[in-house]
Formats: C-alpha cells, structure tokens, sequence
C-alpha cells in the first residue's frame, strides 16, 4: 500500500495515510449502513444483553424492583456490561482502533490511553448522574409515553443524543484519515478524552430496557451520589468488552499485530478511520434516520427479525 504524504500533526491524523482514502471512506459508511440493516435489536437487547443481565444479578432483571443503593449500583455496573453489545452502545468498539500502537506497548502505556477515555467518558456520565438525580422525572427520557403514529418525547432526545455522538465519531474518523485538518494536534490526549465523552454522552439518549430501569430508580430517588455513581458504573459496563479486547489486540497476539501495523504504518491510519467511521455511520442512521422510518416520515431498508 502506498502512503501519502503526511500533512498533519499528532497521534490522530498523524499519517502516513492510505491511497485512495475516499474509498476507504465510502466503503465505511456502506459498512455501517448494511450494519444497521441487518442489525437484530430483539436478539441482542432481549437474548443476549437480558439474558446476561438475569443470569449475573440472579433474577429477572427487569421484572424486580431495584431495592436499595447496593442493589442499584450492582444493577449499574450488570446493565452495563449486559448493554455492551446493543444498539446504543456500537461506538464504543470504534474506540478500539486509536489505542493501537505500531510497536510493542509496555503495561502502563497500554493502560494509558484507556485512562484517558475514561477520563472522559466518567465526566460526562457524572454530569449526566447529577442531572438526572435533579430534574430526571421531568426529563423526556423519563417518559413512558408510546411512539405511536410519530415520535415520543425519548425518542426525540435519543436522535438528538446520538446523532451528536455518530458526528462526532464521523468528525473523528475522517481526521483519522488525514481528509480533516485536526485541531488537537497539539494535545494528543484529547481525542482520547473526547472518545471518552462521546461513549459517556451515550447514556443520554439510550432507550436499552434495562439502562430506563435504572434511570427511572435514579431520578426517583433524587439522590445525586447515588445517580453518580451509578451512571458512572453503567458507563464503565460498558466499556469492560472493549478493554478487554484492545488487551487481547495488545498483548494476547505477541507483537503480531504491531508488527503487522509496523510492516505498513498507513494501515495504522486505515484502521482507525475506517472503525470510527463504521461506528460513526451506524449510529448516525440507526438512531436518526432509522427511526424516523419507524416513525413512518420515510422509508429506511430494515431486515425484521
């Protein structure tokens, strides 16, 4: 693969880059746009995400009461472990791609940059929390009312909440792939905190059955410490599956994979746009352009199953 010359600076949108980056670029959001076709939300919210719900917590997870401050920051953490594969939470593997390095990574750089995502994302999830725990009953993502004939009150702040969140990875993945000029050049850990805040502002809008148990719990109890901590749980959930991933990436391939990245450094770039762009993409129309098709406002290609 040929690279081309490398016209920005920092470890986002560093380069060396790929030929024919608008191919990639076209072939990514096609990527994301079949994804969203073809997506299964009853076989991954109810089968896989309930399912690991009940079988770690022990009980129906929707069906019993939250009882408690323990009880909900366990439900916390499950819900966001369980909720890892949903819908609402695909972004967040688009992370996975700007962690890698060329070269091998000792233990503190390999935690590093998880840290600094972190940061971000627990910020936002903490603001949210004390929002909730404030004015949560009257927010519209309290609402039970069905979307029947148009667009509930939730719905409407979940296409706000992920439309924002599918740009910004768009934003993200198209610096990543040197066609956007990157304004953080000068500071390298802030696209990791921004990919943080963008996985944290995911708490906004999700609709997931069991993140609504336990937003409904938090804003009845008006307990800002308690919402805190356990937005700031779920959050960290979520992103369990990712960690782990990027360590398997990282250290369960021996070097293989940075060698391979190493080989051809363009396809460092590569990988990390085109995974921020498929992330990006799917969020985008799922949440957007897919429900307003469920809405009946036009017409949107979806597989039912």
């Amino acid at each position: 693969m040929t690279v081309l010359e490398n016209k920005t600076a920092g470890p986002l949108g560093t380069g060396p880059f790929p030929e024919h980056r608008r191919r990639v670029v076209a072939l990514s959001v096609l990527c994301g746009f079949l994804l969203t076709v073809v997506w299964s939300a009853s076989f991954v919210d109810r089968v896989i995400g309930d399912n690991v719900a009940n079988t770690l917590l022990g009980h129906d997870a929707k069906a019993t009461p939250i009882t408690g401050v323990l009880a909900g920051i366990v439900f916390a953490f499950v819900s966001g472990l369980a909720g890892s594969l949903t819908a609402c939470n695909v972004a967040v593997f688009g992370a996975v791609g700007p962690l890698i390095r060329e070269r091998p990574a000792t233990v503190r750089e390999t935690f590093a940059p998880l840290g600094w995502i972190a940061a971000g994302m627990i910020s936002v999830s903490a603001v949210y929390g004390a929002v909730v725990a404030v004015v949560g009953t009257r927010m519209p993502q309290f609402s039970t009312a069905a979307s029947t004939g148009g667009l509930s009150p939730r719905n409407i702040q979940s296409m706000i909440a992920f439309g924002v969140v599918g740009l910004g990875f768009l934003w993200l993945g198209l610096i990543a792939l040197g066609l956007l000029r990157n304004p953080m050049a000068r500071h390298p850990r802030v696209p990791l905190v921004l990919m943080g805040a963008l996985i944290g502002g995911l708490l906004v809008g999700r609709p997931f059955a069991l993140f609504r148990v336990l937003f409904r719990d938090s804003a009845e109890s008006h307990d800002i410490a308690y919402s805190v901590a356990a937005f700031v749980l779920q959050s960290v959930g979520n992103i369990v599956v990712m960690a782990l991933l990027f360590l398997v990436l990282v250290h369960g391939t021996r070097g293989r994979l940075q060698r391979w990245f190493a080989a051809k450094p363009a396809r460092l770039s590569l990988v990390t746009g085109a995974g921020l762009l498929i992330a990006g993409t799917f969020t985008l129309l799922y949440w957007d352009v897919r429900v307003l098709a469920r809405a009946g406002v036009l017409w949107y290609p979806m597989i039912g199953w």
